[in-house]
């Protein structure tokens, strides 16, 4: 069974390359987005809406022209591994999820979506099979219309310089940046300047002063 326009082998040798190991939950999204197309006008344009972070963004970023960085895809992390493809006009799309009570025919990928066991107690040759003899099979598909809020235009608006760190940031955020309002995700530490010169002295193309 192909996945979109890849055979399983072909598609299992992308996702490694991408997300570095053929990951289950990308094998399985991919049949997922695969499914979605094939209830999808073939001349709209459309958004994708993920609902779990793990892996599935991987299969609709690897097949689909939506990713996180053209803005196409929204990640809505509530846990519930589905995805949804909608026209971004009009909102209508096609919700595919898998479905617990088909997946309890193939027993190992029952144990891997209800975490029944390690990962070092997978059998993960088991696994792949039963994934790709499952295909599609073990998937829930539902039509549905988004929310109006996910249609509406992402403007950038206006960008200011931070007054405390004096870099660039959206106005909308207030007077000074979020990182400078304590969402800053590191702790800044002084690099001495022989060490940081000594580590990329051997980079090409690459003039320290």
């Amino acid at each position: 069974m192909n996945i979109r326009s890849y055979a399983f082998e072909e598609y299992v040798e992308r996702v490694t390359a991408f997300h570095g190991f053929a990951a289950p939950g990308v094998l399985i999204g991919g049949f997922m987005v695969h499914l979605a197309h094939q209830h999808l006008p073939q001349d709209g344009v459309f958004d994708a809406i993920c609902e779990t972070a793990k892996c599935l963004p991987d299969a609709i970023q690897l097949l689909t022209p939506c990713t996180i960085g053209n803005g196409w895809l929204t990640i809505i992390n509530i846990g519930r591994y589905a995805l949804t493809l909608y026209d971004k006009s009009n909102g209508e799309g096609i919700r595919v999820s898998i479905d617990p009570d088909r997946i309890e025919a193939w027993p190992e990928i029952n144990s891997w979506l209800f975490k029944l066991k390690s990962k070092k107690e997978q059998d993960y040759q088991l696994l792949m099979e039963q994934i790709r003899e499952s295909g599609m099979s073990i998937c829930r598909i539902e039509r549905v219309r988004v929310a109006p809020r996910f249609l509406e235009k992402k403007h950038r608006g206006k960008i200011a310089v931070c007054p405390n760190c004096k870099e660039a940031y959206p106005f909308a955020d207030g007077a000074i940046c979020l990182g400078c309002q304590g969402e800053v995700p590191y702790v800044v530490s002084e690099v001495p300047d022989n060490s940081f010169k000594k580590r990329c002295v051997c980079l090409p193309n690459h003039v320290i002063k």
